[in-house]
C-alpha cells in the first residue's frame, strides 16, 4: 500500500455531510451512540471469528474506551475489535452505505426530521461531523497493514499507512468551537450519554474519571485527594435476559435505537422467554418507520442469533417468513451451535420451531394493535401494509392468519381505512358480494364510472391501490362466505334478461363498433355498471386489470395483455344516437369517429394514455361545432 493517498468523497457523501453539518446539529449527541454501536459490532465480529479461526487469540478483554482531552478539545473512542483493512476503510467510510446513497440524500433534503432518516440509511459514522470539524481514524485488521484515515468533512479525505500495532479501531474527534460542544468534554455528560443510549452494549465501555479519595499519606483523616480511575460506564447485562418488570419502556426504546441505528420508537416490543424442550429468550421490535431498503431482499437488518449471550449470526433470513423481514430483534438460545452455518440453519428444527412461535407472537401483537390502538395501526399500515399483502401472495396457506390485518380505503371510508371484517359487518341486506376496484389512488377511484350504479345502491367499494393487491386477491377469492368482485372486470353474472335482450337487438351495431376499433379491444358489451357515463373499459373476468397490466409492462418490459372489453351504457343518449345513426346510415363515418372517441374517453377515465391525443382533441372540437 503506497503511503498517503488523497481521495474524493462520493458526490452523495459530500451532499450528505453538508446537510448533516448544517441542518441536524440540534441532535449532535447521537454521534457517541453511533460510534459506540459500531465499536460493539467490531467486537462482536472478532469474538465470533475467534471461535473458528485459531490464528485469532483474544488475549485482552474486549472493550471500548473513551478518552477526553479538554486541552486539545478531542474525544477518542477506541476498541480492540476486528478492525478494518484499507479496502474496508474506503468501502465503509469513503462512501455512503453500500446502496441507496442517492435516495438517502434526497430523503435528507426533503424530510423535516432528518434525524429519523439517518437511522433508516445506516450512516451513523457521519454524525461525527456534527460535533467535529476534523476526524481521524487509526485502524488495523489482524494480519493486515494498519491504516490511518483523516478528513475535515469537506471534499476529500486522506488515507495512508500508520504504526498502530494491535488490531482494532481508534477514532479521534476534534471538536468544533462553542459552548454547546464544550459540554461534550465533561465526564459527567459522557457518562450520562452512555447510560442513556448504550447501557446494554454487551462489552465494557470504559473512561477515566476523577474520584475523591482519602489521602492516606496525610495525618488529616478528612483530607481528600483527586485520583484518576478507570470506570465502566454501562451495565453490560443483556437487556433481553432481564425480566420484563425490570425494564422500562424507555429502556426498550433506547436499546432498539442503539442496536439497530434507529431514531424513532418502535410500534411494538415483543419480549418473551421460553423454557422446556425448546429454550430461548427473544426480544423483537416491530418498527414504526421503514428502512430505505424495506422492499429489497438483501442488506436488511433483521433478527440476530446469540447463544448464551455470544453473538452467532446477523440477520437470520430463514427464522421468520420473508413477509416479516421488517421485524428486528435478537434470539438467544443455549441450544444454538456457535459455529452453525446458514446452510445448516435452513434445515434446523430448532430454528423452525422458534420461528413459528415468534411469527404467532408478531401477528398477535399486530392484531391487538389494530383492535386497541387503531390510529397507530393505520399509520403503521400506511408504511408496512404492503408486506402483509405480500405475505398472502407469497404464502397463500397463511391467508387465514393475515386476512384480518388487511386495511383498505373505500368510497365510504374518507381518510380512514376499513378492514374486510368491518366491510362485511356494514354490508347491505341485499348485497352478496364484496366490491373492489383496482386503481392508482383513492382520488382517481372516486371518479371511476364503474362506481356510479354501485354507489346508488349505497354499496361500499374497496380501493386496491398497491401493485400487489390484484395478485393477492387471487388467493383470497372470498371472505366470510362473500365473493370478492372486481369492478375493473366484466362480470357475466350481472347480466339480466333485459341486458341480454338489448345486446341481441343491437348486435349488428356492437359488431360494427368492434370492427371500427380494429385490434384495440376484444369485445363490445352492454354495461350494467354505468349510470351517467357513456362507456367504461374493463377486462375479462380471468385477466388482470388495465392498471396492473400497464404497471407490469413498465416494470418488466414485457407485454401483459388482458382481454379488453369496452362497456357501453344502454341508457345513455350517446347510445341512442349511435342506434339512430346506424339504423339510418349503417356503419357511417360518424359511427367510426364515435367509436374512437368513446374508446379514448374510457382510456382517459382509467388514467391511461391514448394513442393520438391531437386527433382526439380535433374530434372533440369538431363535435363542439356541430
Amino acid at each position: 500500500m503506497e503511503n498517503k493517498k488523497t481521495r474524493t468523497f462520493q458526490t452523495e457523501t459530500k451532499k450528505m455531510l453538508d446537510i448533516m453539518i448544517h441542518s441536524i446539529y440540534t441532535h449532535k449527541e447521537i454521534f457517541l451512540r453511533e460510534l459506540i454501536s459500531n465499536s460493539a459490532d467490531a467486537l462482536n465480529k472478532i469474538r465470533f471469528e475467534s471461535l473458528s479461526n485459531e490464528e485469532i487469540k483474544l488475549e485482552d478483554e474486549l472493550e471500548i474506551n473513551i478518552y477526553l482531552d479538554k486541552k486539545n478539545r478531542t474525544i477518542t473512542i477506541e476498541d480492540n475489535g476486528i478492525g478494518m483493512s484499507e479496502s474496508e476503510v474506503i468501502e465503509n467510510i469513503g462512501t455512503v452505505a453500500k446502496s441507496g446513497s442517492e435516495k438517502f440524500v434526497k430523503a435528507l433534503e426533503n424530510k423535516n426530521d432528518a434525524l429519523e432518516i439517518i437511522g433508516q440509511f445506516g450512516v451513523g459514522f457521519y454524525s461525527s461531523f456534527m460535533v467535529a470539524n476534523e476526524v481521524e481514524i487509526f485502524t488495523k485488521r489482524i494480519n493486515d497493514e494498519s491504516v490511518y484515515w483523516h478528513s475535515e468533512g469537506m471534499d476529500d479525505y486522506t488515507i495512508e499507512q500508520c504504526d498502530k500495532e494491535k488490531n482494532g479501531t481508534k477514532i479521534i474527534l476534534h471538536l468544533r468551537e462553542g459552548e454547546e460542544f464544550d459540554e461534550l468534554l465533561d465526564t459527567y455528560k459522557i457518562e450520562n450519554l452512555v447510560k442513556t443510549h448504550s447501557n446494554y452494549i454487551s462489552f465494557p465501555i470504559k473512561m477515566d474519571v476523577e474520584k475523591q479519595v482519602p489521602d492516606e499519606d496525610s495525618e488529616d483523616e478528612y483530607k481528600m485527594i483527586t485520583v484518576i480511575e478507570k470506570k465502566v460506564l454501562n451495565s453490560m447485562i443483556p437487556i433481553w435476559r432481564k425480566a420484563k418488570n425490570e425494564i422500562t419502556e424507555e429502556e426498550y426504546y433506547e436499546f432498539y435505537k442503539n442496536k439497530f441505528h434507529e431514531f424513532t420508537n418502535p410500534l411494538e416490543v415483543i419480549h418473551t422467554k421460553v423454557e422446556g424442550m425448546v429454550s430461548y429468550n427473544a426480544m423483537l421490535f416491530i418498527p414504526s418507520k421503514p428502512a430505505f431498503n424495506f422492499l429489497m431482499s438483501n442488506e436488511k437488518d433483521g433478527v440476530d442469533l446469540y447463544s448464551k449471550q455470544i453473538f452467532i449470526m446477523k440477520n437470520v433470513d430463514n427464522l421468520l417468513p420473508e413477509y416479516l423481514s421488517f421485524v428486528k430483534g435478537i434470539v438467544d438460545s443455549p441450544d444454538f451451535n456457535l459455529n452453525i452455518s446458514r446452510e445448516v440453519l435452513q434445515k434446523d428444527r430448532l430454528i423452525k420451531t422458534i420461528g413459528k412461535n415468534l411469527e404467532k407472537k408478531i401477528l398477535k401483537a399486530l392484531s391487538s394493535k389494530l383492535e386497541k390502538e387503531r390510529e397507530e395501526y393505520e399509520l403503521w399500515w400506511s408504511e408496512f401494509g404492503i408486506a402483509i399483502k405480500n405475505g398472502i401472495y407469497q404464502n397463500p396457506d397463511k391467508k387465514d392468519k393475515l386476512v384480518d390485518l388487511l386495511l383498505f380505503h373505500s368510497n365510504k371510508s374518507g381518510e380512514k381505512l376499513v378492514s374486510l371484517k368491518e366491510y362485511v359487518e356494514n354490508m347491505k341486506d341485499d348485497q352478496d358480494k364484496i366490491y373492489y376496484v383496482v386503481t392508482m389512488d383513492k382520488e382517481r377511484a372516486m371518479n371511476l364510472p364503474q362506481l356510479e350504479k354501485i354507489q346508488d345502491s349505497d354499496y361500499e367499494v374497496l380501493f386496491f391501490t398497491d401493485p400487489v393487491d390484484e395478485f393477492m386477491v387471487n388467493f383470497l377469492n372470498e371472505y366470510d362466505g362473500k365473493k370478492l368482485s372486481s369492478l375493473n372486470k366484466s362480470d357475466e353474472s350481472d347480466n339480466s334478461e333485459d341486458t341480454k335482450e338489448i345486446k341481441e337487438e343491437n348486435s349488428d351495431l356492437l359488431d360494427a363498433l368492434k370492427e371500427n376499433l380494429d385490434n384495440k379491444i376484444d369485445e363490445i358489451a352492454i354495461s350494467t355498471k354505468l349510470k351517467n357515463t357513456a362507456v367504461c373499459l374493463v377486462t375479462d373476468s380471468l385477466g388482470i386489470s388495465l392498471h396492473t397490466e400497464e404497471l407490469l409492462k413498465k416494470m418488466q418490459d414485457m407485454p401483459m395483455n388482458s382481454k379488453k372489453i369496452l362497456e357501453i351504457n344502454p341508457n345513455h343518449e350517446v347510445f341512442e344516437k349511435l342506434k339512430k345513426e346506424f339504423e339510418e346510415n349503417g356503419n357511417s363515418e360518424m359511427i367510426k369517429e364515435y367509436s374512437e372517441i368513446l374508446l379514448n374517453q374510457a382510456l382517459i377515465m382509467e388514467g391511461l394514455e391514448i394513442e393520438n391525443p391531437t386527433k382526439f382533441a380535433n374530434q372533440i372540437s369538431k363535435l363542439m361545432t356541430k
